[in-house]
């Protein structure tokens, strides 16, 4: 950005952004906040906590320099990619995070990480599109904590194909956490999920009339279509030769959140 006085930022932007490079489980250090605010020129303040203490330092040489210059020279030091040569995932969350903020005054944090100017949004929506983030649009539309437990790194690491093989084993892993079986693919399915002669061991409903069973077994049927689909290809043909977009990944997930939240509310036979 330029070297010219910056009108100063909110002290609710300037919040936000210490809330994300010092975030309690995945932020800088204590020490590291102590050096870069001395690399930076900002004199260090007492918090209650790290992003208090970073908010706090930012705000006060903000408002002494009466322009947001401050906060840039900080945010740039703060996101140089030779920080992260051995955590790539890391900035790549970081920068996300950022921009999700930073969307809101006209800025972003760019691939070689610093501050440009970009679109401003206006709404939660315009934020997540002009961000960028896939996480972003992946929050925005709520997804399931247990599909995203399950590809955030790779969703990190901007691989669309693996992403998509790793959330797929998720629903397979809840239905064996859920019951206890040992079984995997459709057979697992069958096993847990298809009514057969009786109450299916996980079921979304009492399966008491014909349309309860037939949408017992259209889950376990959307299940099986999912994993033969997603799974089984990935297992085995070369990523060369298969492609998953942002797009498709997105729908994907989508449609696993669903079929995670019809399992929150199921119940459980022995």
């Amino acid at each position: 950005m330029t070297t010219q006085r910056l009108e100063p930022w909110s002290a609710t932007v300037v919040t936000a952004v210490a809330g994300v490079l010092a975030d309690t489980a995945d932020g800088l250090t204590g020490r590291e906040i102590g050096n870069l605010l001395a690399l930076s020129g900002v004199p260090d303040q007492d918090g209650s906590s790290k992003r208090d203490r970073l908010a706090r330092a930012l705000l006060a040489r903000q408002d002494r320099d009466r322009a947001a210059n401050c906060v840039v020279v900080f945010v740039n030091h703060a996101m140089a990619p030779v920080r992260y040569a051995q955590q790539p995932q890391v900035f790549s969350r970081r920068r996300d995070d950022l921009n999700e903020v930073l969307v809101h005054i006209g800025l972003r944090v760019n691939e070689e990480g610093r501050l440009a100017r970009g679109p401003a949004a206006a709404t939660l929506s315009d934020a997540a599109r002009h961000a960028s983030s896939l996480r972003s649009e992946l929050r925005r539309r709520g997804t399931h904590p247990q599909v995203l437990r399950y590809c955030t790194e790779e969703i990190l690491a901007k691989n669309a194909f693996h992403a998509s093989l790793e959330a797929v084993k998720s629903v397979a892993d809840r239905l064996r956490q859920l019951t206890g079986e040992q079984l995997d693919g459709a057979r697992l399915v069958d096993a847990v999920l298809m009514p057969g002669g009786g109450t299916a061991r996980v079921s979304v409903n009492t399966g008491s009339t014909p349309t309860e069973l037939d949408e017992q077994k259209g889950l376990a049927t959307l299940i099986k279509g999912l994993f033969s689909m997603y799974r089984n290809p990935a297992a085995h043909d070369p990523r060369l030769h298969r492609t998953v977009t942002d797009e498709e990944l997105l729908e994907l997930l989508t449609t696993l959140s669903m079929v995670h939240r019809r399992l929150d509310s199921a119940r459980i036979q022995p």
